[in-house]
């Protein structure tokens, strides 16, 4: 079951054109586009003359226009124009969904619409902070449930394992890590620190470190599905655990999954440059390195999520590394019990 009453990312901002585009959330058939000032707006994606999908049509000056027989919609779903009929009943509408444009991000809220507060998106400033933080962003299309991936970032003792040959290094440094959890109201946050370690191979890379190093790494996952990651490393002893992080190598990252059906969804990712930010090069770099450890977690929560409808999840034990999945899953079930308790009531 999907949380409605929730912000989830439908696009980044550049994706939204001249043309449609087609995007199925909560197993909601969703057409976006923007209107003439540049405003996005997100609509079902149904004519309601004769159920033609609208993301076939084109986007007009008055809307979005059918490219079956031409009736055109505004932002709210409302029909504004029939070929060859003055009069245009109120019933010819479709459902609208709100829509916030925030850090480069096309946000939608799939429940019910006087609930939709914007002052409840998160809030990730460093898309726009391109001159401290240069980025990059992507999104992949996963065929798996959205959860899965947030599993992933929730235990990040995979790193040493999944991703050995990039970001990850020695397995026990991550299974080892000191780690501070704290509640919030909206989820957890969670520090990570790897103190006196052998840096992975990406970060020789990008920063030239020729010893050990003190690693961090500071998630806040937002629910349903935002992750927020500050991560970085410095040479030993210089202070990193005191806040001196300037200098070595750090970087932003935010994860963002919006469930495409029950098992698939959409994995709207950025990084950002927090260490050589003059060099569009870095930036480069940094995504080249990144974007295969995303690879890896797809296949793998993929690979996971068929043994998952083969086999379900009877005889699954948890951890001692589960400890933040499984505050964070509880949390979930919280809000969904929440949300089914009040359509109970009405």
């Amino acid at each position: 079951m999907f949380i409605r009453n929730a912000w989830y990312i439908a696009a980044w901002a550049d994706e939204l054109g001249e043309k449609p585009l087609a995007r199925r959330i909560c197993d909601d058939p969703i057409v976006l586009f923007r209107d003439q000032s540049g405003q996005p707006a997100a609509l079902l994606d149904r004519c309601c003359h004769r159920s033609a999908p609208l993301s076939l049509g084109e986007v007009v000056a008055e809307g979005i226009q059918c490219g079956y027989h031409g009736l055109t919609f505004d932002g709210s779903g409302a029909c504004v124009a029939i070929p060859g009929q003055s009069r245009i009943s109120d019933s010819a509408r479709v459902r609208s969904y709100p829509v916030a444009e925030k850090n480069q991000f096309i946000w939608i809220w799939m429940g019910e619409a006087a609930r939709a507060d914007t002052s409840a998106i998160v809030d990730f400033p460093y898309h726009d902070d391109h001159a401290h933080w240069p980025n990059k962003h992507d999104c992949y299309r996963i065929n798996a449930n959205y959860m899965l991936m947030v599993d992933n970032l929730m235990d990040l003792t995979h790193l040493g394992y999944l991703h050995a040959k990039t970001v990850g290094g020695n397995p026990s440094a991550h299974v080892n890590a000191e780690m501070k959890t704290t509640n919030t109201p909206t989820g957890i946050k969670f520090t990570r620190w790897m103190r006196n370690s052998v840096p992975p191979p990406s970060y020789v890379k990008a920063a030239g470190f020729q010893g050990r190093v003190d690693r961090w790494q500071e998630f806040e996952w937002a629910a349903p599905s935002s992750v927020l990651q500050w991560t970085g490393a410095a040479e030993v002893g210089t202070g990193a655990y005191e806040g001196k992080r300037e200098g070595g190598f750090q970087f932003r990252l935010f994860h963002g999954l919006t469930p495409e059906t029950e098992t698939s969804c959409f994995y709207f990712w950025s990084c950002a440059n927090g260490y050589r930010q003059s060099e569009p090069e870095a930036t480069e770099q940094l995504y080249r390195e990144i974007a295969p450890t995303f690879v890896e977690d797809k296949a793998m929560v993929e690979a996971q999520q068929a043994r998952l409808s083969e086999l379900g999840e009877q005889g699954l034990v948890n951890i001692v590394s589960d400890t933040n999945r499984v505050i964070m899953r509880r949390f979930i079930e919280r809000l969904i019990a929440e949300e089914r308790g009040a359509l109970a009531a009405e």
